[in-house]
Parts: structure tokens; C-alpha cells; sequence
């Protein structure tokens, strides 16, 4: 058997597979990779909300990698994030970034957040065919999280590209390189607000790091994180949610005759097509049980919140988009310590998009057949490479 999650088919339609497998266990056991190596996948919901919040199951990719060979010289800054600890590490270094993304300090940056959705609407005219993921779902999300951190106007469409390159899917190189020039810019960066502070998050950081709650290396380390995960999952989430919308030409109506209902279909457009389809790696540091199958110590889970989100079990008619559905529970961000700490920033970015979209463009429509679509090569992020649309 070959790893399913790694199938061209699976890119393209990974809700097939996980039903597939979910049909047979809520927990199944796949090949990974080459040497006889395998992982387990975790796609039902009850299973994956289970595991988000089981200690057992750790995030120290260092510590589960040490002393096995590897070709590959990703920057530590990148392989060793916020993402890959667990506590009490992670706790310190949560905490340092988590004011940011309050729902108090979100609600701060909405109107800098609808002054630039406004001006990336303002070059589009009625009748126009666009990419929307390269003329908003991309520079939208890069430009809040860049103007958060501070990073300068000039420099964020190179940044852009290095953090696009982290997930390159079978370049090991390519993805190598990116992290060295992500993380190099970021130091550089950080050594330049400790020279001249502002009011940027990167400026808070280093108070914090003064403080001696964190180190140097951590500051730099949050930062990439922060960039990264700060856009890359609202990419995806923008390009998936306007898809499902053209694609459902009754849903679209209902908005475009009530945008005010748009903060409230948010969840369930989470829930339909995840812009994370796996998440960030996890292994066992017991035996454990979950879902009735038992997963031996030191082997790799990986949940996935995209097939979670298709459980029938707690989503009746799972493949069906219903904006009258009640997915608060849906866990497109996560749950447990390791939830999200920019979903509240990602969904006022969500809305206030589709809110700027349909109003100006309330004929909207897909300008290409969907198997034409191209979907990005990776299991991690859910999302297309581009969404041609007629304005």
C-alpha cells in the first residue's frame, strides 16, 4: 500500500480518501515515506478533538528526530517554532505572543484591515476577470500580518515568496533555502528594531526578550512563525471560502442579499473546505488507545481537521454546504493548547473580505470549469494555487 495522502488525486479531492479511510476506522495506520516507516491518521472528529488535546501526543520534533540521519538543513528558526514544543515551553512562548491576537486587538486592526481590502478591491472593475488568490487572498493576509510585525513595504512581496517556498512540496532544497533567507531577513530585522524601537509586535517582543522571558533565538524564531502561519492558512481559507461560494450559486445569493449574515457562516465555510487539511506534526510518546486502535510509542499522528470536519457523525450531510448549519465546533484552527493563535485575526480578515466582495461584485462567478482548478501539492495546506473569476 502507498501512503494515500500523498496520491496526485488526493491534492485535488483529499474529502474521497478520508472518507475512505474514516469508513473503515476513525484512526487508520498508513504507509509513510520509504523503510517500511508508517504513520497514523486520525479523521474522525470525536478521534481528532481527542488527540488535539492528548499530552501524549507531543510536538518536540526535535527530540522524536534526534539521532536519526537527514539530508536536509532546514533553519532552526523555521524547524524549531512555537509549533514544534510542547509545555512548559510552549506555554512561555504563547504567552509572549498571544496579546496580539486577542479579539480586543483584533477588532483594533479592522480598519487597517478594510482600508486594505479596499484598495486591493479599487483595481478590480465589474466584468473583469481576476485571479483572486493572486489579487487578494495573497497580498491581503501578507500585508496585515507583515504591518503587525513591522516588516517594511519594500520587503513583504520578498518575504511573501520565501514563506511560499516553505511549503514547495517535494523541493527539500527549495524549501531549505527559504527557511535560511526567511529566517536571516528576520534576524536582521529584529536586530533593527532593537536598534530603533517602535510600536510592532517584533519591538514587543524584544521588551519581553529584555525582560528575560525570552531568548534572542526565540524572538527570531516567533517572528518567522508569526509571518508564516500569520498568512498562509488565511490564504487558504479566503481562496476556499470564495470557491465554495461561486460554486454554491444559492449560497452566494443569500450573502449578497445579507452580507450582515456573513460573520455568521463563517465556521460552517471553515468547515467545508479547511484550509488546513493536516495538521503540524505529532507522535506518540506512550502506547495509546484512541477511536478503539492502538498506536505503540514513538510513531508519528497526524490529525486531520479536514477530514474531522466531513465526519457525518457530527456534521449529518457532511459534503453539503448549508450556511443554516451550526459549526462553531468545526476544527479548521485546531483545538487545545495548540489551537490557532491568529483564528481571531484570520476570520475578521475572512469577513471583511467576502463582506467588500460581494458588495462590489455581486455577479461574481468561477471563470473556469473546477477540474480546471490547480490545488496546491501538500497535505498540510488545503488550497489553490489560483481562482480565476469573472467580476
Amino acid at each position: 500500500m502507498t501512503d494515500p495522502l500523498q496520491d496526485p488525486q488526493f491534492f485535488k479531492d483529499p474529502y474521497a480518501t478520508f472518507a475512505r479511510l474514516r469508513s473503515a476506522a476513525p484512526v487508520h495506520k498508513v504507509p509513510t515515506g520509504s523503510k517500511g516507516r508508517y504513520s497514523y491518521v486520525v479523521t474522525g472528529y470525536a478521534e481528532a478533538r481527542e488527540a488535539f488535546a492528548d499530552p501524549r501526543l507531543s510536538k518536540d520534533t526535535a527530540r522524536f528526530f534526534t539521532g536519526q540521519p537527514s539530508r536536509r538543513n532546514l533553519h532552526p528558526a523555521v524547524s524549531q517554532t512555537m509549533l514544534a514544543t510542547d509545555p512548559p515551553r510552549h506555554t512561555r512562548l504563547r504567552a509572549a505572543a498571544g496579546p496580539a491576537f486577542t479579539p480586543g486587538a483584533v477588532a483594533r486592526m479592522r480598519p487597517y484591515i478594510t482600508e486594505v481590502v479596499g484598495a486591493l478591491l479599487d483595481v478590480w472593475a465589474p466584468g473583469e476577470q481576476v485571479d483572486l488568490v493572486a489579487g487578494l487572498a495573497v497580498p491581503l493576509p501578507v500585508t496585515v500580518i507583515c504591518q503587525l510585525l513591522g516588516v517594511p513595504g519594500d520587503d513583504r512581496t520578498m518575504v511573501a515568496r520565501w514563506s511560499n517556498g516553505l511549503f514547495a512540496a517535494g523541493e527539500s532544497d527549495r524549501i531549505d533555502a527559504a527557511s535560511h533567507a526567511l529566517a536571516g531577513y528576520m534576524a536582521d530585522l529584529v536586530e533593527a528594531k532593537r536598534r530603533e524601537m517602535d510600536d510592532s509586535l517584533l519591538s514587543h517582543l524584544l521588551v519581553r526578550s529584555a525582560a528575560g522571558e525570552l531568548t534572542g533565538d526565540e524572538v527570531v524564531s516567533l517572528a518567522v512563525l508569526l509571518l508564516v502561519a500569520g498568512h498562509e492558512t488565511t490564504t487558504n481559507f479566503i481562496g476556499n471560502a470564495v470557491l465554495a461560494l461561486v460554486q454554491h450559486p444559492d449560497s452566494l445569493a443569500r450573502l449578497r442579499d445579507d452580507p450582515g449574515l456573513i460573520p455568521t457562516v463563517l465556521d460552517e465555510l471553515l468547515r467545508f473546505d479547511s484550509p488546513v487539511g493536516v495538521a503540524t506534526f505529532r507522535y506518540s510518546t506512550e502506547a495509546l488507545v484512541i477511536g478503539g486502535t492502538e498506536i505503540p510509542a514513538d510513531v508519528p499522528v497526524l490529525i486531520a481537521p479536514g477530514a474531522a470536519n466531513r465526519d457525518p457523525a457530527q456534521f449529518p450531510v457532511p459534503d453539503q454546504l448549508d450556511l443554516t448549519r451550526n459549526a462553531k465546533s468545526q476544527l479548521a484552527f485546531g483545538h487545545g493548547i495548540h489551537r490557532c493563535l491568529g483564528a481571531p485575526l484570520a476570520r475578521a480578515e475572512g469577513e471583511i473580505v467576502l463582506t467588500g466582495l460581494l458588495t462590489r461584485f455581486p455577479e461574481i462567478e468561477l471563470a473556469v470549469p473546477s477540474e480546471n482548478l490547480r490545488w496546491r501539492q501538500t497535505r498540510l495546506m488545503r488550497g489553490l494555487d489560483s481562482l480565476p473569476v469573472l467580476l
